[in-house]
């Protein structure tokens, strides 16, 4: 049998993998709805029991220790699998409810999800949605999320992925730039401009591949070409390339999703477009989470919302 104080520290050790996920005793306490005062008590009640420091805290920081990591480590899977199963109980009363955790990338997130949210909640008042935007990677298990909305051509074969919508790359430049500097009619003029590339580490090189026209049978391969690029700009955020290209600045490529509402507004003009870009950006938009058998219902209808809203895809015509 268990040793029952060991018994009384479960929701402590809980607690500390919900610290390992905010980061903070503050939003830790928040979270779980406690003081921050109690949080502190917990764990040093928990590091008094286990007979080590779990937790280093400065004013300033905090972090995991070596014991504290492998503790998280051990317990994370047990616990998301609890949070599920109680889930699945819930699920049995028929309506959604429950908090959803989602992480998705910042461009994407600002401007496709959340502005989708408001219709989801009035259809769903029992269901809460925490939405974390960030450019990185998150591992959904360890970090205690439910859902992940990804722009990717290849989801994780790990997880249950639903694909939400296609996605692709546009070239773009305003009709200001192209009347100053002349529109490229092929790739290897991109040399010559001003070009506004995604930061990542190396040179910025683009790659293209010719587009074949609707209904052609293809005798061979498309031409493919790669252009070393350069510009008063980089960055990591397609909405902050988006804007530079819309004042003018230079030449970019963009997901369709932050360029089809100024498409369509005629703000920004597609470049070369009888060539494709490709290896950059994802081709689709997926859901992913974790794989469980029986997702909660209350993320399975936030994915059938999101499946509803973006189906369609980013066109000019329907952004």
């Amino acid at each position: 049998m268990p040793n029952p104080r060991t018994d009384a520290l479960w929701s402590h050790v809980h607690l500390l993998t919900v610290i390992a996920q905010a980061g903070s005793f503050t939003q830790a306490a928040q979270r779980l709805n406690l003081s921050k005062a109690a949080v502190s008590q917990r764990i040093s009640e928990l590091e008094r029991a286990v007979g080590t420091t779990l937790v280093q805290r400065t004013t300033r920081s905090l972090r995991l220790t070596d014991a504290g990591q492998r503790l998280v480590d051990d317990t994370a899977e047990s616990f998301a699998h609890i949070a599920r199963s109680v889930g699945d109980v819930r699920d049995l009363a028929g309506q959604p409810r429950g908090l959803v955790r989602v992480t998705a990338p910042v461009a994407l997130g600002r401007q496709q999800v959340a502005p989708t949210l408001d219709a989801f909640f009035r259809a769903h008042p029992a269901v809460r949605v925490e939405l974390e935007l960030s450019d990185r990677l998150a591992n959904l298990a360890h970090e205690g999320f439910d859902l992940a909305v990804r722009h990717t051509s290849a989801p994780p074969d790990n997880h249950v992925a639903w694909k939400l919508c296609e996605s692709r790359t546009l070239l773009v430049a305003s009709a200001g730039y192209l009347r100053r500097r002349g529109a490229p009619a092929h790739p290897s003029e991109l040399a010559t401009h001003d070009c506004l590339a995604y930061l990542r580490s190396g040179p910025a090189v683009w790659q293209f591949e010719q587009a074949t026209k609707s209904g052609a049978r293809a005798a061979r391969e498309p031409e493919r070409v790669s252009v070393n690029v350069q510009g008063p700009l980089r960055a990591n955020n397609s909405e902050l390339l988006r804007d530079a290209v819309l004042s003018g600045l230079g030449i970019a490529q963009i997901p369709d999703f932050s360029a089809a509402s100024a498409l369509r507004a005629g703000r920004l003009r597609e470049v070369l477009p009888a060539w494709r870009p490709i290896g950059f950006f994802g081709d689709a938009v997926y859901a992913i989470r974790p794989w469980s058998p029986t997702p909660p219902r209350a993320v399975q209808v936030l994915v059938e919302h999101l499946r509803g809203q973006l189906g369609s895809g980013f066109n000019a015509s329907n952004a």
